[in-house]
């Protein structure tokens, strides 16, 4: 029988990529230019989303009966379009969750502790300068971690911190209230005037586009920290470059940006007491293996005509059954 196409936006984990071939005939984008993914995807019963997909995909792809977003945030995805063609979006919620709470809990470290500052002034002016660096350094002991977005991240940051460190923990759902014990629930301001670190670990949606905005900003300690492993879209970004520059707040961690990649001319570039990383807090070899054992399941599912587990789009499940029965007969 022949292996329906499955289309890769990016290439995956490589053992990932061989378990996904042993039932399905694999396709891996040669650029990600809308052109080259529109036309990559055209034959294609399901895509696996490493990139955003632009809407005109949809309308062109035919044999498709689902997208699957390798990793939580379907941002990614224009999910109106997909519900419109009844093409089922899902997703892998929680597989990295660790990973990028494990990577905001060491970037807290390392701006407590001065890390970055530290490393370079010692490779530039020696041992003896760089310690002098030590004692502004402090213990997360004590401290109050703020979230914003108690879902599985948050909740992950919350149990590293309260139980690793006995920090304080308070978070702001968007949504709701959060759903553990350990963490108190709190308001937007209070978040914000009272954590010694703000973690976003929240989507983006409607409700979290510019959340994080300029008197949200100015209402933070000149002591606290912001970490953002969320979306960048999540925060006035202009803003926070002032309070950076202004010494408003003691510094940030940032993983995600307004503009990616970021563009050189950016001045957080030339900020020392701002950590930048590449949009990589839920990268490591484990979860790339995590979240891609969840997708290739899903993609398993919706070729056999199943809906996956972890559907998005859930408001036109009747839709996307009679769309999957359709295409592929079962």
């Amino acid at each position: 029988m022949n292996k329906k196409l499955v289309f890769l936006t990016n290439p995956i984990h490589p053992i990932v990529h061989a378990e996904l071939e042993t039932f399905a005939q694999v396709s891996v984008a040669t650029s990600t230019r809308d052109e080259d993914l529109i036309a990559g995807a055209a034959q294609a019963s399901v895509v696996i989303v490493r990139h955003p997909l632009p809407p005109a995909l949809f309308t062109q792809a035919k044999n498709l009966v689902g997208v699957v977003r390798h990793g939580a945030g379907v941002d990614m995805i224009p999910l109106d379009v997909a519900s419109q063609h009844h093409i089922a979006v899902a997703n892998a919620p929680g597989a990295n969750a660790r990973t990028v709470a494990e990577f905001a809990v060491g970037q807290m470290l390392a701006l407590a502790h001065q890390s970055a500052a530290i490393n370079a002034r010692m490779r530039s002016q020696g041992w003896a300068s760089a310690r002098t660096l030590a004692d502004q350094g402090f213990d997360l002991a004590g401290k109050v971690v703020g979230l914003i977005g108690t879902g599985a991240i948050g909740q992950a940051v919350a149990k590293m911190c309260h139980a690793g460190f006995g920090m304080r923990v308070i978070g702001f759902r968007p949504s709701g209230p959060p759903a553990l014990d350990i963490i108190e629930s709190a308001t937007l301001p209070q978040v914000f005037s009272e954590a010694d670190f703000i973690v976003l670990a929240c989507p983006l949606n409607e409700q979290t586009r510019g959340l994080v905005s300029r008197s949200l900003l100015k209402s933070m300690k000149s002591s606290a920290y912001l970490v953002n492993v969320a979306r960048g879209a999540v925060v006035d970004q202009d803003a926070l470059v002032e309070h950076l520059t202004q010494g408003n707040i003691a510094g940030a961690a940032l993983d995600v940006f307004t503009v990616q990649p970021l563009p050189e001319q950016s001045p957080l570039y030339e900020m020392e007491n701002v950590l930048l990383s590449p949009h990589m807090a839920g990268i490591t070899d484990d979860s790339l293996r995590a979240v891609g054992i969840s997708v290739v399941r899903q993609v398993r599912q919706l070729l056999q005509g199943e809906l996956p587990e972890h559907l998005v789009n859930r408001q036109v499940t009747t839709a996307i059954e009679q769309r999957l029965f359709k295409l592929t007969g079962s």
